[in-house]
């Protein structure tokens, strides 16, 4: 299964969860409103952000109820002002009220990523730096947050741990060095990228030699991010790694490295403040 379709089926589950979490047998609340009352409503965050999480959301009512419509005024990956409606809906009062708190959820979790990631991305966008997420997601959310990363204007480091090698400091003791590790990643599956964890310009010259395709460097100070640059001369992609704070992106990105990486994109969330209200009902 491929990246888009893990992604549709992880929408699809996420979805289900999210309903069975929140409704289980029945909205008992929702059951005070008259079933043939219908309503219209609207979305707006109550800080500007960056919009993810439409797909999840279409589901949800989706499988809530089809009679309800949903009209987006802006897409992933946009930035959307604060108190400005983004999502209008209209459908059945009990449908809309059933599935606000879900849907909410989910789009004050993914838009928090995104919004996240676009403050550091504009931080170090004229450099030309990529930044990076680390697999750091929260819990049974990784797919929904690697997508929400790149809504954010950064790239995905490996999905999880099948689909490329990042050899690490346990790793190459348990296997012996930096060289024999290199050596049997190749052996095991030569088409795969393989990265290692780097420390010392000693382990950084042994990546190299062992031609490691991507270099991570661990903790480097700045003067040493910039030494490992010019040793690599442009051999390895060089991945900056390691208390990667908003206060120091920028001096990181400036040292000459291809790639940051961050775990703050995705592990220390702070979700957007979201509000449904509705504008119409209509018996």
């Amino acid at each position: 299964m491929d990246y888009q379709d893990a992604l549709a089926e992880e929408i699809r589950n996420s979805a289900a969860r999210l309903l069975a979490e929140d409704v289980g047998p029945g909205d008992i609340t929702a059951q005070l409103i008259p079933a043939t009352q219908r309503a219209k409503a609207r979305v707006i965050a109550r800080q500007d952000s960056v919009l993810c999480g439409m797909a999840w959301v279409n589901e949800l009512f989706r499988r809530l109820d089809t009679s309800v419509s949903l009209h987006w005024l802006a897409s992933d990956g946009d930035r959307i002002a604060a108190n400005e409606p983004f999502l209008l809906l209209e459908g059945p009062a009990r449908s809309l009220l059933t599935g606000e708190r879900a849907a909410l959820n989910l789009l004050q979790t993914l838009s928090g990523t995104a919004t996240q990631t676009r403050a550091f991305v504009d931080l170090i966008d004229d450099i030309g730096v990529r930044l990076l997420d680390t697999r750091k997601t929260l819990p049974g959310m990784r797919l929904a947050q690697k997508y929400a990363v790149t809504c954010g204007g950064g790239h995905n480091h490996r999905i999880g741990l099948y689909d490329a090698f990042l050899i690490k400091e346990n790793h190459i003791a348990a296997c012996g060095g930096i060289s024999a590790a290199i050596e049997e990643a190749r052996r095991i599956a030569h088409d795969l990228p393989v990265e290692i964890e780097v420390e010392t310009f000693a382990e950084l010259d042994n990546a190299l030699a062992a031609g490691a395709d991507v270099i991570m460097l661990d903790n480097f100070s700045l003067d040493d991010m910039r030494e490992a640059v010019e040793r690599n001369a442009g051999k390895a992609v060089l991945e900056a790694s390691g208390n990667v704070e908003a206060a120091r992106l920028r001096d990181i990105a400036e040292t000459g490295v291809d790639c940051i990486s961050s775990g703050a994109l995705t592990k220390n969330v702070t979700a957007i403040d979201l509000s449904m209200r509705l504008t119409d009902v209509v018996d």
